[in-house]
């Protein structure tokens, strides 16, 4: 195991992998920007380095400044986290070259699944559906292009290569519509990601957001711990999580997780990931594989006993899989709500000095999260401040202990979105299960 390693990240998802690096006696440097001296995992931390000022270009995303930190502590390994650096081929690639571990994936398989066209073309390969639409970019051919629509049937969806977080997307309903629609997300492409290639693909229009959670080590071994539902959504960015998808059946699971497994097999892949499938009348369709850890990876960890983080930590130790496929159970059911500092209406961030803090607790809670009294939340990043995570035997009783669970909570000094997650756990509809990605929008009144 590792003697020390750099956490490159902030927030509640540097606590977490704080606290398994505890637990597997791993020393911590945590790295931070002049905004985040005060961050709970930096208190916490063996040692920390500052890296930079508040904005994130500077500081988080300084691969130069976080490389620097792990040479003057002498740690061995660098774990991304999730969001900032943790998807970024370059990164990880320097990293290996300065001689540290990078704690995911190699830099050639990020960077290939990182182009939605090239992994969607290796799902094929290995044998995974795909959403019907073209394997190639776009041209710039505009009768090819329309041409292309007409075979695949509108409405269809104008997808960014190198996109993610919900933005380089466009849905097309009509041919007139079609030519502008691919112009402006090649634009919005180039201007977010660096990247203009664009390809197209059949809009589903009542899909629910699926995804599967894998593991693979150096070994040639490689599992899946299930699947989750993200489909309760506000403009592609989760809101609720939860394991396992309510109406998949063991037989859906054990076809495309078994797959997924294999697919890792075949691309090499090296440690947690996840497939996100879009699932219409019975049928998975795939979309995009995350290289690294979730931000809702606690829900497949509370049903299934496994700790993904520890084991990150011990595949880039060159470990083998401490679990096979068939010691892989599913127990229960869990649920996430994402706690965001946000008004609960307007959704805008509401950054600030929380004054109370009460975290809940009772059985079957987890909370997640880097906040307590006093601390302030600055402006400069995303504004989920924490997760909140039950457990219970049926859905119907995680549903019970997560309202429960809010009740309890107590934020004050911001405004928050719990009233929000409270509104969900309410809703009818969220209590009968399988609502597709839109539902939440429609009911918020912004679809």
């Amino acid at each position: 195991m590792f003697d020390k390693i750099v956490i490159a990240n902030r927030g509640e998802i540097a606590l977490r992998i704080l606290r398994a690096c505890r637990e597997l006696g791993v020393k911590v440097v945590a790295v931070h920007s002049e905004a985040d001296r005060d961050l709970k995992h930096v208190r916490l931390a063996d040692e920390s380095v500052c890296i930079g000022p508040a904005a994130s270009a500077d500081s988080y995303l300084n691969i130069p400044a976080i490389i620097s930190a792990a040479e003057v502590t002498d740690a061995e390994a660098i774990h991304p986290g999730y969001g900032f650096l943790s998807e970024n081929a370059d990164f990880a690639e320097k990293v290996k070259q300065s001689g540290f571990v990078f704690i995911g994936p190699n830099a050639d398989t990020i960077r290939m699944m990182g182009d939605k066209i090239s992994a969607k073309n290796a799902m094929i390969a290995a044998g995974i559906p795909c959403v019907p639409g073209n394997n190639d970019p776009l041209s710039d051919d505009n009768k090819k292009n329309l041409k292309l629509a007409q075979k695949i049937g509108y409405p269809v969806i104008i997808k960014a290569a190198g996109g993610g977080g919900g933005r380089g997307m466009r849905t097309v309903h009509t041919e007139a519509a079609l030519i502008n629609a691919i112009a402006m997300t090649k634009a919005e492409a180039g201007s977010a990601f660096g990247n203009p290639t664009v390809y197209m693909e059949k809009f589903l229009e009542d899909p629910r957001h699926i995804e599967f959670q894998v593991m693979a080590d150096a070994h040639g071994n490689a599992i899946h711990l299930g699947e989750r539902d993200c489909s309760m959504q506000r403009r592609h960015q989760k809101v609720v999580e939860e394991a396992p998808a309510p109406g998949i059946t063991e037989e859906q699971r054990r076809f495309i997780g078994e797959r997924c497994a294999k697919a890792c097999v075949d691309i090499g892949y090296l440690g947690a990931g996840t497939f996100e499938f879009l699932y219409e009348r019975g049928e998975f369709y795939f979309i995009e594989m995350n290289t690294r850890v979730q931000v809702e990876h606690p829900v497949t960890e509370m049903v299934t006993g496994f700790d993904i983080v520890k084991e990150q930590l011990r595949i880039a130790c060159g470990e083998r899989l401490s679990l096979s496929q068939d010691q892989v159970k599913i127990q229960g059911h869990a649920i996430e709500c994402r706690l965001n500092a946000e008004d609960p209406q307007s959704f805008m961030p509401c950054p600030g000095t929380i004054d109370q803090f009460h975290m809940p607790g009772g059985p079957g809670i987890r909370c997640e999260t880097h906040i307590y009294n006093g601390y302030k939340v600055p402006p400069y990043y995303d504004s989920m401040i924490g997760k909140l995570i039950a457990h219970g035997e049926t859905r119907k009783s995680a549903i019970a202990r997560m309202n429960t669970a809010l009740s309890e909570i107590i934020i004050d000094g911001i405004k928050t979105n719990i009233p929000l997650q409270q509104d969900i756990m309410n809703d009818s509809a969220f209590a009968a299960g399988g609502q597709n990605i839109h539902y939440l929008e429609k009911k918020l009144g912004i679809y």
